[in-house]
């Protein structure tokens, strides 16, 4: 067993696999120390799944569903789990079922399906919940509902739908933001200052690409590098991940890049460009033509920023994807900051970009024989 199993799966299903199963099952207890101690996470294990409840230190703009990219989304996937509430395991269910259910709950809006991007998102619910396991397609296409709203499709409930979305200790219509229910989160398993503040430090290290020591880290900064001997030694136990600290951040850096998904470097196109916009970043700092503020930001103006994405492509573009190379100025720079962004590597103000400390971290350049062929995918 890898503990990463339970970090790339919302749920393992016995069903899907098996073998990964009956391992997790088998093998856990020598992670349970990590788990309860260190993360203060709960896991779920019943005949037909296993579920670590993973929440964040802190949220993040990056954090959210990748299939997902509107809030509408977000609202259609809970009432389908609030439709699915009724539903026993192997119940059917048709899909016109579930888009009059919306229809009647969808709060300060009304639904009209005959709208082609309505329908085109709730069929990426209805694809993302049955990849996650809550649901089975058992006739019908999707397509059909794409080509028209009298399309549908018959479905089956698995009954795992209420193991999905987080329940708290109190009701969440007590709470007037989100920070409520972080500040509620620990309540239940320590008051002890000390301990709350280490367990986020260790979520933080596990989910977040980098923990900044800045005025936001909430003295989480600290504590690490008091304790980094702790630390290091507990996640190379635990998941083989050693803890870089630097002046100005820390950072799990991992040995094997391909043990986790969403991860930098990475094998999508935009990692590749990021690579040379740091390589650049970092040649112009040393040039004097950047500079470097106290706490190791460099803060330039966004239109500043924008032509220095778009003058990365002119000289380093030959080998990006030809996506990426055909795509228009806006759209590559768009791709290039939210790419960016996910990893804390840029934050965004009204008219300036800070470009953080960790760039400086992984650069990228062109192999000695590379000949500058680009590529097609």
């Amino acid at each position: 067993m890898n503990f990463v199993d339970l970090l790339e799966n919302y749920l393992i299903l016995k069903e899907k696999d098996k073998e990964l199963y009956y391992d997790v099952k088998d093998n856990i207890d020598k992670y349970k120390n990590f788990i309860y101690d260190n993360l203060a996470y709960d896991i779920i294990i019943k005949d037909d799944f296993i579920k670590l409840e993973k929440i964040p230190g802190i949220p993040e703009d990056w954090m959210g569903i990748n299939e997902f990219t509107e809030i509408k989304e977000y609202i259609f996937f809970i009432l389908l789990i609030t439709f699915l509430e009724d539903k026993n395991k192997e119940e059917q269910f048709i899909l016109s079922s579930i888009t009059e259910y919306i229809e009647h709950n969808y709060p300060d809006e009304k639904i009209e399906w005959t709208i082609f991007k309505n329908r085109k998102s709730l069929i990426k619910v209805m694809k993302f919940a049955i990849d996650i396991g809550i649901i089975k397609k058992n006739d019908g296409s999707e397509e059909e509902f794409s080509k028209s709203e009298t399309g549908d499709v018959l479905y089956e409930s698995t009954g795992l739908s209420r193991y999905i979305v987080r329940r708290f200790s109190k009701d969440i219509e007590d709470s007037e933001s989100y920070e409520d229910l972080l500040s509620d989160e620990f309540s239940g398993i320590s008051k002890d200052l000390g301990t709350v503040r280490k367990n986020r430090v260790f979520r933080r290290l596990l989910l977040s690409p980098v923990v900044y020591n800045d005025e936001n880290d909430n003295g989480d900064y600290d504590y690490i590098k008091s304790k980094r001997s702790f630390i290091r030694s507990t996640f190379e136990e635990n998941l083989g991940w050693d803890i870089h600290v630097h002046k100005n951040g820390a950072l799990a850096v991992l040995e094997n890049l391909n043990e986790v998904k969403d991860i930098f470097p990475n094998k999508k196109g935009e990692s590749s460009v990021v690579l040379f916009i740091n390589k650049e970043v970092r040649s112009k700092i040393k040039s004097g033509n950047l500079k470097k503020e106290d706490n190791d930001t460099v803060i330039i103006k966004n239109s500043e920023f924008d032509e220095f994405i778009i003058e990365v492509r002119k000289t380093h573009g030959h080998g990006f994807t030809k996506a990426l190379r055909d795509a228009s100025e806006e759209v590559f720079i768009n791709m290039i900051r939210n790419f960016m962004k996910e990893f804390s590597m840029i934050r965004e103000e009204e008219e300036f970009t800070i470009l953080m400390p960790i760039i400086g971290k992984v650069l990228g350049e062109y192999p000695a024989d590379y000949k500058g062929e680009g590529k097609d995918e």
